[in-house]
């Protein structure tokens, strides 16, 4: 396979499914989960503005 489009298929994973919430937002680089926060605080991420 040499350069182009097909070369740069296939990256790796970012997100998998949380332990929490188990919605598939959970980051195992970074450790914490996008949608509830599990990982980064002991409260439930939620704003007003999600209703």
């Amino acid at each position: 396979m040499g350069k182009g489009t097909p070369s740069k298929e296939g990256g790796g994973k970012t997100h998998i499914v949380c332990r929490r919430c188990g919605k598939h937002a959970y980051n195992p680089r970074k450790g914490y989960c996008a949608a509830c926060g599990y990982g980064r605080s002991k409260r439930i991420r939620s704003y007003n503005w999600k209703k």
